[in-house]
Order: C-alpha cells, then sequence, then structure tokens
C-alpha cells in the first residue's frame, strides 16, 4: 500500500467516523494550491468543519497529531479562509483527527483547534 493508499484508508476511516457522530460529509481531498488540500470537509448542524486527517500504522514513530506542524496548520487555514470566502460560510471550525490503526484502531478527534 502506497502514501496516498495508506493516507485515503485513514480519511475512510474518518468519514465513517464523523457520520456515526452526527455529520455530513460535503467534500473530500479539495485542493486550493500545491500547499493546501483540505482532508474533509463536513457540516454539523449549521457549522461547517474542516478537517486534517493523520493516520499512523502505530505510534512507533510519534503520534499522528504531532505531524500536525504550525507550517501545516497555517497552510491549512489559509485553504479554509479561501473556501469559506468564496462559498459565504459564517460559522466553521477547524478539527484534526488522528487515527493509529497498530497494536489496535485508535482515533483521536480534536476539536476547533
Amino acid at each position: 500500500m502506497n502514501n496516498r493508499e495508506f493516507g485515503n484508508k485513514g480519511e475512510d476511516i474518518a468519514c465513517e467516523y464523523l457520520i456515526k457522530n452526527g455529520y455530513e460529509i460535503i467534500a473530500r481531498n479539495v485542493h486550493f494550491s500545491k500547499l493546501c488540500e483540505i482532508d474533509i470537509i463536513a457540516k454539523s448542524k449549521k457549522k461547517y468543519v474542516f478537517v486534517e486527517v493523520k493516520t499512523r500504522k502505530s505510534n512507533a514513530f510519534g503520534t499522528p497529531m504531532e505531524a500536525i506542524t504550525k507550517s501545516k496548520y497555517n497552510n491549512i487555514k489559509t485553504g479554509v479562509l479561501s473556501y469559506i470566502q468564496e462559498n459565504k460560510i459564517k460559522e466553521y471550525q477547524i478539527d484534526a483527527i488522528g487515527i493509529t490503526l497498530e497494536p489496535e484502531l485508535r482515533i483521536e478527534h480534536l476539536k476547533n483547534i
């Protein structure tokens, strides 16, 4: 499994988790530039939720959340601000979902980062 397939698997798991928790999936893998891709755009009630997903096989080399650097976050924020301007969105937040596959599936959801 290559990195893209591995990332897609994590995003599939994240989408299933979000749907089970009452979110509606609006879009996936929305590109704004070479540096910015929003993994999942979802909706919870009237609020749009922009989700960054990080997946790791295990925590042997760090947790998924540790992979969201300040630079990565700033790129995400730039894309989100562009999207909300273009679509006239008033209520939104940025979330992060970290998925660890082994030794057992673990999903960590940080809201409004």
